[in-house]
């Protein structure tokens, strides 16, 4: 009887709350707040290796073989005892048979004899060294090589890739191709996974048009752009993405909205409303259900980042502006929501390239431009930065991170450029 699916605890009301004293928040705090108070909300199950790419592991795996299960020959060549050959010349009588990938010789090789063997046979005993073909001449009852020839010389030791019982993958680890090469390899037909998070998106305001068929807007009425960029990014994850839809500036129909996703969705990710203004109904939600934490965080483009509980399902509450809610779920979202799926923190890796342009930023808040690479490997940023400039999302391969001091930035000078695919996209 196969058991029950464990199901981690919800999330702490106070997960998301900030220590006393801090008002605005720098993104390294938010970050380490983040990492410090997420865990796990996915049950977990047990899946056939084959169908398990993409999911993370719910525990450690542990070689069930050895890889290579015993000593093999890694070329097609001749294999005989290494003590009985030396320096110069030397010619050896070949033993009747030879040995095959899966068809292993049943006797053992005399000392001073040697043995036709191909890639992949197991080592006949007797035998600790192989010569490559390419190196030999024979005529069917004699091989001849030049020596000396090197101990163990084109042979796989048993284990010397994986040994039985040894560590193969850690909990948290995201199956990719690969692993699931690794884990057949040493005899793995199953594994524990999370199940997929489902990541909820819901767009709000009564500027946004749901449907993008919609061909008479008036002109105070924009596409919903956010929504569907934040599914795509959810599905790109390998997560369940759920949508939510759209709901205008209606306190009570945002609240159904959100009883709903909380049913159907593990996480929920907003966009809009997430500030203090008389419209911003997420975060006024949030707050009356008590499990509120507004987030000013020190970050261009972004700033207000709406965190909660509702009905004991995490919500973020990204803001509006498209350019601001893409940085925001890239720098905040992508590593929670693979803390909250099972797997490891997630920071995204960098270089430092030459810049092509010029800044002279402030001092106070974190910033993230649009950028991509010259042909020369030097960084060049969008021409705005205005958050609702779209384009530059997708004239972009990645953002360039500047740090939170004051910085004046020549062409040429060292800056750090984190490629989109350093976020999983």
């Amino acid at each position: 009887m196969t058991p029950a699916p464990l199901v981690p605890p919800r999330l702490k009301n106070d997960c998301f709350a900030l220590p006393p004293g801090i008002d605005w928040t720098p993104v390294d705090t938010a970050l380490g707040l983040l990492r410090a108070n997420l865990t796990p909300v996915v049950a977990t199950e047990e899946l056939e290796v084959s169908q398990a790419l993409g999911r993370i592991l719910a525990s450690d795996v542990l070689a069930r073989r050895s890889n290579p299960p015993a000593p093999n020959a890694a070329v097609d060549g001749y294999g005989f005892a290494h003590a009985a050959t030396g320096e110069g010349p030397q010619t050896l009588p070949l033993v009747e048979g030879r040995a095959a990938a899966g068809v292993p010789f049943s006797g053992r090789v005399p000392e001073g004899m040697a043995i036709r063997i191909l890639t992949g046979a197991i080592l006949p005993e007797g035998v600790d060294t192989v010569v490559l073909e390419e190196d030999t001449a024979s005529d069917a009852a004699r091989v001849a090589f030049h020596g000396p020839v090197k101990l163990r010389s084109n042979t796989r030791k048993a284990g010397e890739d994986v040994v039985a019982g040894n560590l193969v993958l850690p909990a948290g680890h995201r199956l990719r191709p690969p692993d699931l090469a690794l884990l057949s390899a040493v005899g793995l037909a199953k594994v524990a996974v999370f199940r997929p998070l489902r990541v909820g998106v819901l767009s709000t305001g009564d500027e946004i048009a749901a449907d993008v068929g919609e061909t008479t807007l008036p002109a105070d009425r924009i596409y919903d752009a956010n929504r569907p960029m934040l599914l795509a990014m959810a599905r790109r994850w390998d997560y369940a993405a759920i949508d939510l839809g759209h709901v205008g500036d209606d306190r009570a129909a945002l609240a159904a909205r959100l009883d709903e996703g909380a049913t159907e969705a593990d996480v929920i990710f907003t966009s809009g409303g997430a500030s203090s203004g008389d419209e911003d109904h997420v975060s006024a939600l949030l707050r009356e259900a008590g499990t509120m934490q507004s987030w000013r965080i020190a970050v261009k483009p972004g700033r207000p980042l709406a965190l909660g509980l509702w009905r004991g399902v995490p919500v973020f509450g990204l803001p509006g502006n498209p350019v601001a809610a893409f940085v925001c779920t890239l720098v905040f979202g992508h590593p929670a929501l693979s803390v909250l799926a099972g797997g490891a923190w997630a920071p995204p890796a960098g270089f430092t390239v030459p810049a092509a342009f010029e800044k002279n930023k402030r001092a106070g808040r974190r910033e993230y431009l649009r950028a991509r690479l010259t042909q020369d490997g030097h960084a060049e940023v969008f021409p705005s930065e205005g958050s609702g400039r779209i384009s530059g999302l997708s004239w972009a391969t990645g953002l360039v991170e500047i740090e939170d001091g004051a910085r004046r930035i020549a062409h040429g000078d060292p800056v750090r450029f984190i490629p989109y695919g350093s976020f999983g996209l």
